[in-house]
């Protein structure tokens, strides 16, 4: 899996299963090495002026050049939700202007499948993006005005049209914090199937039973949540772990990489999409997905994956963005 950094794929739907772009590299951000507090308000932010209701494309009118030396948020309606505080997975909507220019670049569908997620850390996004968004309540619209340290530093990016001297106003809708493990009521294990015993921090161990892989997919369904069912076409966001049913090795998961994985259906395998096309929000599944639902028979040779291998997956369901 990789992260690009260029901030239209940072908000965007798919953060995984494509290759790195020169274009990303050049726009590599900045990060914060000073521990996270709460950005204040200030003279940048009370000249930006949205209206709109939260959940809908905002229309936001500043001065323009506008700039400041550090990043400055304030919150145009306040939500009753829970604070962000760092190391939380967001789902968003955002509308992003050139500060120097006052022209749109960027911008959320503010309707469920465009909306986006990333983790609230400097490291690994823009610390412009994530001081934005941290201290604020679900719910929340915030405003950012965000230097060009805090964003793509004297690079800029040319393909967003962003040059080194200029900051960002953002407007950002803090739709929810994403939880980290699937949170579904706990069903009955199907017997047959492998066996699925989770760590505290839910990340799992298979247990691949002494026989041959069956030859069609199997599904269980190990924990049913509540939330929104997946549509076909569906961006989403996930814990998972791949494992290959003859040797029980795992070739890859998003589990110990720090934040969950973003991708739409259309991205995947098709045993992966019949998994989790259907399913719920909050729910964990197990699928065993038969080599032509698979890597097909050329396999995936990155991976250890052979033309003939049996792949059992763990998934946690745990947006719909």
């Amino acid at each position: 899996m990789r992260r690009t950094l260029a901030i239209v794929a940072v908000l965007g739907a798919s953060l995984s299963l494509a290759a790195c772009t020169s274009s990303a590299e050049e726009a590599a951000p900045t990060a914060s090495a000073t521990p996270l507090t709460c950005a204040a308000e200030g003279d940048a932010t009370a000249a930006v002026q949205t209206s709109g209701d939260f959940g809908t494309k905002p229309v936001t009118v500043f001065p323009s050049p506008i700039s400041v030396d550090e990043t400055e948020r304030s919150t145009v309606i306040e939500g009753t939700g829970a604070e962000v505080v760092e190391g939380d997975t967001v789902l968003v909507d955002y509308t992003l202007y050139n500060g120097t220019s006052g022209a749109e670049f960027s911008a959320s569908s503010y309707a469920s499948g465009g909306r986006a997620a990333f983790e609230v850390d400097t490291e690994k996004y823009l610390a412009g993006l994530v001081k934005a968004v941290n201290c604020a309540t679900v719910g929340s619209r915030v405003v950012a005005v965000v230097p060009p340290a805090d964003a793509f530093g004297d690079a800029g990016s040319t393909d967003l049209g962003i040059a080194a001297t200029d900051s960002i106003v953002m407007v950002i809708d803090v739709e929810s914090i994403i939880p980290t493990t699937a949170t579904g009521e706990p069903q009955a294990p199907v017997d047959g199937l492998p066996t699925v015993a989770l760590a505290d921090d839910g990340t799992p161990t298979v247990t691949i039973p002494e026989t041959d892989p069956p030859a069609d997919l199997q599904l269980a369904v190990l924990k049913k949540g509540d939330g929104q069912t997946v549509a076909d076409g569906d961006s989403l966001v996930v814990q998972y772990q791949g494992v290959v049913w003859g040797t029980g090795e795992v070739f890859d998961q998003s589990w110990g990489k720090g934040t969950p994985s973003s991708f739409s259906t259309g991205d995947v395998i098709e045993g992966f999409k019949e998994a989790v096309v259907g399913q719920t929000v909050g729910s964990q599944v197990l699928v065993v997905i038969p080599p032509d639902k698979g890597y097909g028979d050329t396999g995936n040779t990155d991976a250890g994956i052979s033309g003939t291998d049996t792949l059992v997956f763990v998934i946690d369901i745990l947006a719909v963005s």
